[in-house]
This record gives C-alpha cells, sequence and structure tokens, in this order.
C-alpha cells in the first residue's frame, strides 16, 4: 500500500554515512523489524485467515499472522529518498506496514533476480477473490488526521479490517491509526465512519 509512507532513522552506532552506500541504486528493500511482543505471548501453531472468513484454520507457518512464536516481520517496501543530516542516514519508505516506532533489525536490497519467483504459486491466498469497500468518511473526521496520512486511513478501512467472519450492520468496530481509534460500521460493501478518538498516550 504506498499511501503507507514512513521514515527510517538511525540508532547512533549505525549512523555512519558509509552504512547505506550502494543503497541508493535499490528501488525496493527488505525490511526485517519486530512485532509487537504482546503479540508473541498468545501465539498458537494454528490461526484463522480474515480472508477465508475468520474460520478456517491454516498452520501459522502458512500464514502472515502477527500472532507468531518469533517476533520477526518481514516488509518489502519502495526506497523513495535518501538524505544524510546531522544525525545520520534517513530513509524514505513507502508501503510500511508497521507501527511508528517499530525496531527495525535490518535492511537488505530487494533484488529481482532472485527475489522475483515469476512461477510462484499463491496457495489457498489465492483462491480467495479480493475485495476493497466503499469508504464513507465525513471530511469533519478526516480532517482530524494530519493531510499525509488521509489517503493512508482511507486505504487501510478500505481493506475491511473487521474479523470476516462478522457481517452486523448494526455493530461497531475500530481500528487504530496513526494515534486515534476509528470507529465504523459496515453495511453491505460500504463502510461507514462514525467516530474518531485519539488514543490515550502511555
Amino acid at each position: 500500500m504506498p499511501e503507507l509512507a514512513g521514515r527510517i532513522v538511525f540508532a547512533p552506532e549505525y549512523r555512519a554515512p558509509e552504512i547505506i552506500k550502494g543503497l541508493e541504486g535499490f528501488n525496493y528493500i527488505w525490511l526485517l523489524w519486530q512485532f509487537d511482543a504482546e503479540k508473541r505471548k498468545h501465539w498458537s501453531v494454528t490461526v484463522k485467515p480474515p480472508r477465508l472468513g475468520g474460520n478456517t484454520h491454516m498452520g501459522v507457518f502458512a500464514t502472515r499472522s502477527p500472532f507468531r512464536p518469533n517476533s520477526i516481520g518481514l516488509s518489502s517496501v519502495k526506497l523513495e529518498g535518501i538524505t544524510q543530516t546531522k544525525d545520520g542516514p534517513v530513509l524514505y519508505v513507502a508501503g510500511a506496514d508497521m507501527r511508528d516506532g517499530t525496531a527495525i533489525y535490518d535492511i537488505k536490497p530487494y533484488l529481482p533476480y532472485c527475489d522475483c519467483h515469476t512461477d510462484a504459486v499463491g496457495g489457498f491466498a489465492a483462491e480467495v477473490a479480493d475485495y476493497a469497500l466503499r469508504v464513507d468518511f465525513p471530511g469533519e473526521l478526516l480532517q482530524i488526521f494530519p493531510k499525509e496520512k488521509q489517503q493512508a486511513v482511507v486505504k487501510v478501512l478500505e481493506q475491511d479490517p473487521r474479523p470476516s467472519y462478522h457481517n452486523d450492520p448494526a455493530r461497531q468496530y475500530g481500528v487504530s491509526f496513526a494515534g486515534y481509534d476509528v470507529h465504523f460500521r459496515v453495511d453491505g460493501d460500504c463502510l461507514h465512519v462514525t467516530e474518531v478518538v485519539k488514543l490515550k498516550q502511555d
């Protein structure tokens, strides 16, 4: 999802400008990062992928569920730019599917000759039709988000963040995004945002 823009900054021991020498020649990179520790506490050998209706069990290693026996996440993101600052390099990326402040373990270049497999088979995931909801997001609620986050929050909601086995148009759901809790209902193929509430700081 290119609307999910991110900025990668380096810890002091990794701020030498030479540490990313040559990276500017790539337009995609791999990020290895740390999942929320709470999810690791509740992992199971099988999970219920939302796109299979939320009632079908699959092995955790056959899914991308965040509830895993390890805390390692893997994302391929587009490298939009690099700047050198007084505090070291900064990478600007698109498609960052992780929370603000996520710890990144490693960065590797995406290599088309070995990372792109044209004969890849999608397993059970390829059998499920992709879809997107229409999002009714009242302007006064959408404007609560910074302008650069508005398109991203709409795109997240289009993906239908409910458990797929829920289909109650009267039920209100919530999803956290950029420091806010977005409350919504889903009626047919339309998601209606009803409230945006600022999350309490820890």
